[in-house]
């Protein structure tokens, strides 16, 4: 199972004081030496926190395979276009969230979100679609001919009782299942960390996993290397 390590929060501590640190291509380029298989950065429309140049700086540093998380309009389309990273993970945004919130409404927006595919995918660009465990979710998908679907997996992370957990877990596992079958790629991602990640390995239709925050958390007190080498220790067994 591959690990992707988004910077975003890192970009967040250099806005608390809107200056040049910490420096996210700098992190990325400390996960990449501790092992990561790819770099996540998520490119909002206020640009809270990861910014342009960072996008195109990282888009000449990453050496593994960078992922942007984007919103499906069409300013972020012709970004994604002009730098063309390996991959796009098309995502909800709303400017009032802290974080993302939810998955993207693909049965909704099929038409909207089918041209946006089909315009990434001409620039040779892999699509995933961030979705919630829901099957009706994951057929769309599926029909819009993305590539990969990114579970989202903060209700199972954030799931208090342990019969909640367990019901999330199974809601993830069912829907990694049925999206193999349907020949989607599946990667897993939102507010897991070194604890709650272990049960998700056990997954086999998940090929990566895409984390962020638990990762600069505990880089803040380690150092991004350590914390990146401590996660892939997990993964790995």
């Amino acid at each position: 199972m591959r690990l992707g390590v988004n910077i975003d929060h890192i970009a967040t501590l250099r806005e608390a004081r809107r200056g040049k640190l910490p420096d996210p291509v700098a992190a990325a380029i400390a996960a990449e030496m501790a092992g990561a298989d790819g770099i996540v950065c998520h490119l909002r429309e206020d640009r809270r926190h990861i910014k342009d140049k960072d996008l195109f700086l990282l888009k000449e540093i990453v050496k593994t395979h960078l992922n942007l998380e984007m919103a499906a309009t069409d300013e972020m389309v012709s970004l994604a276009t002009e730098v063309v990273p390996d991959m796009v993970t098309l995502v909800p945004e709303n400017r009032e969230e802290v974080t993302t919130e939810g998955g993207l409404d693909v049965l909704s927006n099929t038409d909207w979100i089918e041209d946006v595919v089909r315009q990434l995918r001409s620039h040779n660009i892999v699509v995933s679609l961030f979705v919630d465990p829901a099957i009706e979710q994951i057929k769309a998908a599926a029909k819009l001919n993305a590539d990969y679907v990114e579970i989202h997996t903060g209700l199972y992370a954030n799931a208090g009782d342990l019969g909640d957990v367990m019901d999330e877990l199974e809601k993830i596992r069912s829907i990694a299942m049925a999206a193999a079958k349907l020949g989607l790629g599946v990667s897993a991602g939102h507010g897991l960390d070194y604890h709650n990640v272990r049960d998700i390995l056990d997954i086999e239709q998940i090929e990566e996993l895409n984390i962020g925050h638990s990762i600069v958390a505990k880089a803040a007190m380690i150092g991004m290397e350590r914390a990146v080498r401590e996660l892939l220790q997990i993964i790995r067994r």
